[in-house]
């Protein structure tokens, strides 16, 4: 600006002179077509290689979140916010089902099973998620209505027996399930089926995921003892310990009485 001011009274004329002498001295060469070719495929590749391993990350990271990507070196690290989970990733509206035993009565066969569904984020879910469990005979508990579900979980232990509805048995709605630790548990006696002569022969409880063995008294005097198991085979008792799929606050476990008696009590012995 000091130039302008010195050089205010110079005509058009003056100025065109100088840039004229100015451009004589100036040498024009082949301009660098492969270099800057070079530079364009090195700018694309960098930015499919940043794409790709976002891409990678929100895959990995479905079940929503906050997802921190890496760029090259000397470029600034970026959060990426990934997809909020889907209510069927959730199982909103379709629960994780687990069987726990299995077994036959009077020539039918009998099953024990859990279901865990997702909580509801809103109310939308909620309406859907009501309507889903009425269609399947379900009842949450202390549920009223539907915006009732929203935030919580819910979880059904049911039998079933041949063609009969499964019935649920044992079951609740809650933000957080209580944690089971040591020898925790809780258990109720049932029976196989709407027959009244099987009440009391079918037991279904939680109990802490380290437990090992449950016993079970019979009135008889007699035990039934249930250990971890995982899968079925032609030798199962009816007994058994499982995880159950979306449920990480214990483990779930069967006892089934022999004919002739009923339940007295269980404990975990192990």
């Amino acid at each position: 600006m000091s130039a302008d001011r010195e050089n205010h009274d110079m005509t058009q004329k003056d100025i065109a002179l100088l840039l004229a002498d100015a451009a004589d001295e100036v040498e024009i060469g082949i301009a660098p077509v492969q270099a800057v070719m070079r530079g364009g495929r090195r700018r694309r590749a960098r930015r499919w290689t940043v794409a790709t391993a976002t891409a990678v990350a929100v895959l990995a990271g479905s079940a929503g979140g906050t997802l921190a990507v890496t760029g090259l070196p000397g470029e600034h690290r970026a959060e990426v916010a990934a997809p909020p989970a889907s209510p069927e990733a959730r199982h909103v509206y379709e629960p994780q089902r687990t069987e726990l035993s299995r077994g036959t009565y009077r020539g039918k066969e009998w099953s024990v099973s859990v279901q865990v569904w997702g909580a509801p984020r809103n109310e939308a879910e909620a309406d859907r998620q009501f309507d889903r469990m009425d269609a399947l005979g379900l009842k949450p508990a202390d549920v009223r209505k539907a915006a009732d579900l929203i935030g919580k979980i819910s979880y059904f232990a049911t039998r079933g027996w041949g063609e009969e509805h499964a019935q649920q048995v044992m079951f609740n709605t809650v933000r957080t399930p209580e944690s089971y630790a040591g020898t925790d548990m809780e258990a109720i006696a049932t029976r196989f089926s709407s027959d009244p002569a099987s009440s009391g022969r079918l037991v279904i409880g939680m109990v802490a995921r380290t437990a090992q063995e449950v016993t079970c008294d019979w009135k008889d005097g007699r035990t039934g003892v249930a250990h971890p198991l995982v899968g079925f085979s032609a030798h199962d008792d009816g007994n058994a310990i499982r995880t159950v799929d979306g449920f990480p606050a214990a483990n779930w476990f069967v006892c089934v009485a022999p004919q002739g008696t009923v339940y007295k009590s269980a404990e975990v012995t192990k």
